[in-house]
């Protein structure tokens, strides 16, 4: 006589939803090379030690004070902001029930703390850097989180959403992760200056083009995988329990989930292709890679909100805003944002999480716009705000700009001293090839030579 195993559905629904939960936080974590590479390549080749050893602090130093800081700060300012009680905010610390939610909170404290990086590339102190990651990490990010998911200010049950009768619409972050992230990096761009040459004696922007739109396009397309682990990840119910005890597979949560994030990238995409031949009179692939990024940015905090043809129009919308609000940083602010972050993360974030009710599935509700508008106000005005703090103080500190002499050499020598390209090395001969005038460095850290094949037989 066989007899079945009797298994808690519960139990079961709980295993596997942590299961996906951390497997999902492992492919988030997977887009900080995606990062790397994106700005790698669009930094000239002897600031690239410099990037990547920014991207890598961002990781080990941001979960470290995550863990210990960040966190609790957000469960004590969810409280504060919604009238309840601080007691056990850093309960988590030594509660392994926690720990899995904690990973998932903290890979996405390190995205908007990456996002900094390639606002300020080619000219940031590094000291100043890291220390501006940790603060971002352990107050500037958990205090909008703890507005948002952390249950404060702008959720149902914070001051100001309970006051609208609705709670702030972001689902994986388009603001709270993303538009916070690209405001960060413009204040530090603006406070920081711009690069040496990045503008004519008139105040005309001059282009300072990165060493390899591979890498830059190549990372695009490792952070657009990771980004499903971002968006569909925090879908974190994938088993639910009936009431009559059954398990119930959320497929058509997740599939609303991932269409509108496959469609807003794809609408992304094309629309900053359209628009870069417009105003460039050619496709850029660059643009093209930023639009995609963009359009993923923009359905980040609608994608289980909005219908599917509102998804590809909010990602669409977010490809087409790109350009053009590069050049407004650039050329109206006078902000050199290498990367272009603002308008990639911070635009198409706003943008993007202010449109959910006119796409809404449920339809348009007039409070819920109001409280959209007002979230994405609140969550800009705070980063500017503590950004500026922190930055103006780091500066009296301990600088935020290295010297001009650091800045022509390049960041990983006057910084780190490493060469990543060992072969552009000036005024030497290297193995297999002789430089015929002298190897003077070229702007982005090559060699302006005429190089001849060395003959073995030589």
């Amino acid at each position: 006589m066989v007899t079945l195993l009797q298994v808690d559905p519960s139990a079961v629904a709980s295993g596997i939803n942590n299961v996906w939960v951390l497997v999902v936080s492992f492919l988030i974590f997977f887009m900080q090379p995606g990062f790397a590479l994106l700005e790698s390549g669009q930094v000239r080749a002897k600031n690239v030690g410099n990037v990547l050893m920014k991207n890598m602090s961002d990781w080990f130093l941001g979960v470290l004070i995550y863990f210990v800081v960040g966190s609790g700060v957000v469960s004590v300012i969810g409280a504060l902001t919604s009238g309840g009680s601080v007691a056990g905010a850093f309960a988590y610390i030594s509660d392994p029930t926690a720990w899995i939610g904690w990973l998932f909170g903290a890979v996405f404290a390190m995205t908007a703390a990456t996002i900094v990086s390639g606002a300020v590339a080619e000219r940031m102190n590094f000291k100043a850097y890291v220390i501006f990651t940790i603060m971002m990490t352990a107050f500037i990010y958990p205090v909008v989180v703890g507005f948002t998911w952390g249950g404060g200010l702008l959720s149902s049950s914070g001051f100001i959403g309970a006051a609208l009768g609705a709670g702030y619409l972001d689902f994986a972050g388009a603001t709270v992760v993303h538009m916070c992230g690209g405001i960060a990096g413009l204040v530090a761009a603006k406070l920081v200056g711009a690069r040496k040459g990045r503008y004519d004696e008139d105040g005309n922007s001059q282009a300072i083009p990165g060493h390899s739109m591979l890498l830059a396009v190549l990372g695009t397309f490792i952070l657009a995988f990771g980004w499903y682990g971002f968006n569909v990840g925090t879908q974190a119910t994938i088993l639910a329990v009936a009431d009559d005890g059954s398990l119930t597979f959320m497929g058509a949560a997740l599939g609303r989930v991932a269409l509108v994030t496959t469609l807003g990238m794809g609408a992304g995409g094309a629309m900053a292709m359209v628009t870069s031949a417009y105003y460039q009179g050619k496709p850029d692939p660059l643009w093209t890679a930023n639009g995609l990024l963009a359009g993923l940015v923009a359905v980040t905090g609608a994608v289980p909100h909005v219908t599917w043809w509102g998804g590809a129009l909010l990602g669409g919308l977010g490809g087409f805003l790109v350009l053009p609000a590069f050049r407004f940083t650039v050329d109206t602010l006078q902000v050199d944002d290498v990367c272009g972050v603002f308008a990639v993360h911070g635009v198409a974030g706003a943008v993007g999480t202010a449109l959910i009710p006119v796409f809404a599935v449920g339809g348009f509700a007039a409070n819920q716009f109001a409280l959209q508008i007002i979230g994405v106000a609140v969550i800009a005005l705070w980063t500017i705000a503590a950004s500026a703090v922190v930055l103006v103080a780091l500066d009296s500190l301990v600088g935020l700009r290295v010297s001009e002499k650091e800045e022509t050499e390049g960041l990983d020598e006057g910084e780190h001293g490493v060469a990543v390209y060992p072969e552009f090395v000036p005024n030497e001969t290297r193995e297999g090839t002789v430089a015929t005038d002298g190897g003077d460095v070229r702007t982005d850290g090559g060699v302006s030579v005429a190089e001849t094949e060395v003959n073995d037989d030589e």
